[in-house]
């Protein structure tokens, strides 16, 4: 999932002159990507509830090989409509992005309980960093072939994937029957209206780690290219630092935090509140070595956030409806990614100060909105939640 935006921004400038887009429409390849699969994670979500997370996860990936054949070939071959075709191909790996990272955290939910399953929950996020961190990288070695290559490299990630979860992924058969549509709907309505509040917050707090993260990305792509003349494999090494230390923290938080909800909370308003102080600090640096020294305690932060609403989500919900909430939560992730480029290209154009401002704004004021909706007691016992170790409550 990670592969599918994070390998193309590297090229993305590259694009733009070949097929002669604006800042606009190149960054349309990253918006079109993650809306469909914000708009299909639920579905595939319930899906996945219903039947098996396996039965979802393997055509998805399928599809999502698809639309990066589809895509290097517009590129390739339709010179007078490759655009369109590119988006329509988007849009299919954006349906298989919908059925894979989302359905694995429940998945992991499903396999693993406890300290074991943090730890691993702190795995499947420190393989999405590890993504971020590769894909830059893979991009502009693909890249060096020829521009649109990075499309032809997700069919081979696919495969490998494909014959991977076929073989190893042994999901338990369900001893009873799936609940009918109604009665299915009925019960996400009850975990919404007990949880609601602080299960929002820890979505939009998702949400924004994402949103800030591609947005700072598009917005490195586009100085280091403009500004100081790099690009190739130079460029997108310099783009996987940051999203390097994202990677390394999630893995460490992950292994870390074990059941601990309340260690879980305040380690979901430092992260954030690192990020507040990064972002606001970099509207007076402007050297590209210290910027990325500062950026680097925003990566720390994102590292801190996201594993720790890995195990609040996917712990908080029953087997039955895991799917459902964990992918809506995968669904706000993505809704993040598709509105960080369009956001911060049109940010970049007002001023720089203000886009680090704005930013340091939204992430302290999701800092505040934790503190006061994700409120976590001592350790309950629920019988019907099969929640993962304490309970968490919202406070009235």
């Amino acid at each position: 999932m990670t592969l599918g935006n994070s390998m193309l921004i590297p090229f993305l400038p590259k694009m733009q002159e070949e097929l002669g887009l604006s800042s606009f429409q190149v960054s349309l390849t990253i918006t079109i990507f993650s809306v469909t699969a914000a708009i299909f994670i639920p579905i595939l979500g319930y899906f996945s509830d219903r039947f098996s997370r396996k039965a979802i996860i393997v055509p998805s990936l399928i599809l999502y090989g698809l639309g990066g054949l589809l895509a290097g070939a517009a590129a390739a071959w339709f010179s007078g409509s490759a655009f369109i075709w590119i988006l329509i191909g988007r849009a299919m790996q954006g349906i298989g992005a919908a059925g894979t990272t989302p359905i694995a955290m429940a998945l992991t939910g499903d396999l693993f309980k406890g300290n074991e399953q943090s730890r691993v929950l702190g795995l499947v996020e420190a393989s999405n960093g590890l993504g971020k961190v590769l894909s830059p990288i893979v991009g502009s070695l693909l890249a060096i072939l020829v521009w649109y290559a990075p499309f032809w490299g997700f069919p081979i990630f696919c495969i490998v994937s494909v014959l991977l979860t076929a073989i190893f992924i042994k999901e338990t058969k369900k001893k009873q029957a799936p609940p009918t549509i109604g009665n299915y709907i009925k019960g996400l309505f009850s975990v919404f209206k007990k949880d609601g509040r602080w299960l929002f917050t820890s979505y939009l707090a998702g949400a924004t780690c994402l949103f800030t993260l591609f947005g700072i990305l598009f917005y490195i792509s586009d100085i280091l290219e403009t500004k100081h003349n790099i690009d190739g494999v130079l460029k997108g090494a310099i783009l996987a630092i940051p999203l390097l230390f994202m990677m390394t923290t999630s893995y460490i938080t992950g292994s870390k935090i074990g059941k601990n909800l309340k260690v879980m909370k305040r380690l979901i308003i430092f992260g954030l509140l690192f990020m507040t102080i990064s972002f606001a600090t970099l509207t007076l640096v402007k050297n590209l070595i210290p910027f990325f020294s500062i950026l680097i305690i925003s990566s720390i932060g994102t590292g801190l956030v996201l594993p720790c609403l890995n195990s609040l989500i996917t712990g908080s919900v029953g087997k039955a409806r895991r799917g459902f909430v964990t992918s809506l939560y995968g669904s706000v992730r993505f809704l993040g990614v598709a509105a960080g480029p369009p956001i911060y290209g049109w940010l970049m154009g007002i001023s720089r100060t203000w886009m680090f401002l704005s930013t340091a704004s939204l992430t302290f004021i999701v800092a505040f909105l934790c503190l006061i909706f994700i409120h976590v007691k001592n350790a309950t016992k629920d019988k019907n939640s099969e929640s993962l170790f304490q309970k968490v409550h919202i406070t009235e």
